[in-house]
This record gives C-alpha cells, sequence and structure tokens, in this order.
C-alpha cells in the first residue's frame, strides 16, 4: 500500500540520516554517509546527520561530507557528547539534542528517517522495528525483510522455497559443531572444495574465508564464530561474480531492475573486505557488464522474484553467480554499499537514473510506502 507524499507547505523535507552503527561494517556506513550528502538534493531536502557511535550512542555529527568519506584511515562517528533522542511517543516526529552540558534543544519535526546503516544493529530489523513502533517514515525495507536477508541461512530457506537457485550449504552452531562434528563433517566434506565459510550475519565479506584445503577448515569456522552464533560452509559456485540493483515499484507496481554489473576480481582469491574498500588494485567493478538479452532479462526476472520473495520494499542488490547452469543467487542485500561508485547506484546511473535522483528516488519511496 503506499500513501500520497505529505504537504510540507512548501518547505523543504527534512530528513534525519542515520549512519554509523554498532556493527563491524561501522566504516562503510560512515563512507555511505559521505555519498550521500555529497549529493543529496539540498533544493529540496534538509538532513540532520545522526552518527551512532560503536558503542551504540545516538549523536548529532557535522553536515560535512569530507568529515566521512573514504580515506587512508576509515572514517568512523566519534562521540562528542551529544545525545540525539526519539520522540517518545508515536505520533510525534520532533528530534531532540542534549549538549554536552546537559541542555535539552529541538531539532524539529523530521519527515523521513534514512537508516544507511550496514550490518547488525541497523540492517537487521532491529532500526527498522524501533521506527515502525514511533510510526516514523522511513527509507527502505522493512522488520521481516531487513532480518531475513541480513541472515544468510533464512534467506537461502525462503529463496529456495520460491523455486530459486542457491548455493548448496551447511549451517552450523557451536553446540551442533561440538556434539555432531563428524556428522556436520561429512555434510561439508560432500560439498567438495573449494568452500567458503562466513558468518550467516555479516556482511562486506567480514569474516568470510574461501578453505581450500581440509585442514583449514577449523580456523576458518572459528573465525566466523568470532562475528556470529551461526556459520555457513557453503559449496563455491564457479562462474561470473554479477549483481543488479532493485527498487521497489511505484504505487504498487512491479519491482524495477537495473541492468547488471560485474565484478572481476585480480590477485585475490575472492571478493574479500580488503578487496572492496582498501585495495583499490584488487577488483574491477563493470557496469554494464556483458550480457546477452536473454541472460540480463532472466536475471532481471529472479532479482525481481528474490526481492518480492522476502517482501522487499525500498531497495536491495541482488548478487548472483553465473556458470553454465544458470543463474545462482549469491546473496540478497537489503541496504547496499551507497557511495557514488558503488554497485548499486552504479548499476542505476548506467541504467539512466543519476546518482542523486536514486537518492531522491528513495526518499520519496520512503515517505510513500505503507509497511
Amino acid at each position: 500500500m503506499t500513501r500520497p507524499v505529505p504537504d510540507t507547505g512548501g518547505r523543504m523535507i527534512r530528513v534525519a540520516l542515520l549512519f554509523g552503527g554498532r556493527s563491524s561494517e561501522h566504516e562503510i556506513s560512515c563512507a555511505t554517509a559521505a555519498g550521500v550528502l555529497s549529493a543529496i538534493d539540498r533544493d529540496r531536502f534538509e538532513v540532520v546527520p545522526v552518527g551512532i557511535t560503536r558503542d551504540g550512542a545516538w549523536t548529532l555529527q557535522p553536515d560535512d561530507p569530507e568529515r566521512f568519506g573514504l580515506r587512508a584511515e576509515l572514517p568512523s562517528v566519534d562521540d562528542n557528547g551529544t545525545r540525539v533522542r526519539l520522540p517518545d511517543a508515536a505520533g510525534s516526529r520532533e528530534l531532540t539534542v542534549q549538549s554536552p552540558d546537559g541542555s535539552v534543544s529541538s531539532l524539529g519535526d523530521i519527515d523521513v528517517f534514512f537508516p544507511i546503516l550496514h550490518g547488525r544493529f541497523g540492517e537487521d530489523g532491529t532500526i527498522q522495528g524501533q521506527l515502525e513502533l514511533l510510526g516514523l517514515p522511513y527509507v527502505g525495507n522493512g522488520v521481516l525483510a531487513s532480518a531475513l536477508a541480513m541472515d544468510k541461512h533464512m534467506t537461502k530457506l525462503v529463496l529456495q522455497a520460491a523455486g530459486i537457485e542457491v548455493a548448496p550449504w551447511v549451517a552450523l552452531t557451536p553446540t551442533r559443531w561440538a556434539e555432531d562434528r563428524e556428522l556436520f563433517e561429512r555434510r561439508i566434506r560432500s560439498l567438495g572444495l573449494p568452500v567458503f565459510v562466513k558468518p550467516s550475519r555479516a556482511g562486506s565479506s567480514v569474516g568470510v574465508t574461501r578453505v581450500t584445503d581440509w585442514a583449514e577448515l577449523d580456523p576458518a569456522i572459528d573465525i566466523a564464530f568470532d562475528e556470529d552464533g551461526t556459520v555457513l560452509v557453503e559449496a563455491a559456485v564457479p562462474g561470473r561474480e554479477v549483481e543488479c540493483a532493485v527498487l521497489e515499484g511505484r504505487d504498487g507496481g512491479a519491482p524495477r531492475v537495473s541492468v547488471a554489473g560485474e565484478i572481476v576480481v585480480t590477485g585475490r582469491a575472492f571478493y574479500d573486505y580488503e578487496a572492496k574498500y582498501l585495495d583499490p588494485d584488487a577488483a574491477q567493478l563493470i557496469c554494464p557488464a556483458s550480457l546477452h538479452e536473454g541472460e540480463l532479462r532472466e536475471m532481471q526476472r529472479i532479482a525481481a522474484r528474490a526481492f518480492e520473495a522476502i517482501e522487499g520494499a525500498g531497495l536491495a542488490r541482488v548478487d548472483f553467480f553465473l556458470g553454465d547452469e544458470g543463474f545462482v543467487v549469491n546473496e540478497i542485500n537489503t541496504m547496499p554499499g551507497f557511495t557514488p561508485i558503488s554497485m548499486f547506484p552504479s548499476c542505476w546511473q548506467a541504467s539512466g537514473m543519476s546518482y542523486p535522483d536514486l537518492i531522491t528516488e528513495l526518499l520519496e519511496l520512503g515517505l510513500t510506502t505503507r509497511r
């Protein structure tokens, strides 16, 4: 269901940009904030930047994209002593801020919240639930889709039920691994080498290891368990790594899907955290990817189906492997990287939608989507 964009009486729409957060992707969220702050339409939108520290403190931050851009030292939200408070009850949209000296002042009413938080405690339905409880409009996926897509194990189960091909996998918890190790080792070895060991609920390839020798399995599982209590051991799928971007349809229409992008990794075993954010020579992001027309249509069809299967709203990036047997969905990311050079905006730019226009589209969807 949709609701009309609220009448603001000619004033600018006020946006609370939520970034940083408690997850291991804190720095990437800050870089995303820099991209949004640098490109948002300042004639239409007034931004209130709310940075969440690694300890979970909500702070008022400067409206300065240079402060949070990617550089030699990764950006972060510093605790400056301010404390931003949400409304006390549903029906109000006023934010307040407590200064370090204890004085409290109003930040005014907020029309829409834009949570660009990656990973746990932000992309997993927690922030979405908090905003839902207070009746506050926000950009992106709701509680269910956010929680589902954050959990790779549950995502695979839902996609399988929808008839969508996913890579074979085995899910582990510390208890299962300790008590039924022999059984799970047999299941894992049946996947064949190489395998990927990854936390079920983490992003940006944090805690992910490519295992090419079974002697590497135990250390890889330990690394993944440091990030999450559920770990996936997943069969490697040979093929090209391709992705496409999805936007919610307007007025109840079908999801809109971009052209495809492709990741070509050079000099590394896979597209890991360093390749994504720290080593500019480790991978090429090619957009649009070279696909036959029929391949692109099929990829777009599967991406839209996956988005609908998790009851998506707002946006998502759907990641695939393309091999001899066709497309296999790797993951759905409900708050993908959003810097100007990230794959999600790049795919839309190649599809004819500029980065500033994409930000505007997402904010308008956030204002009109009823979850």
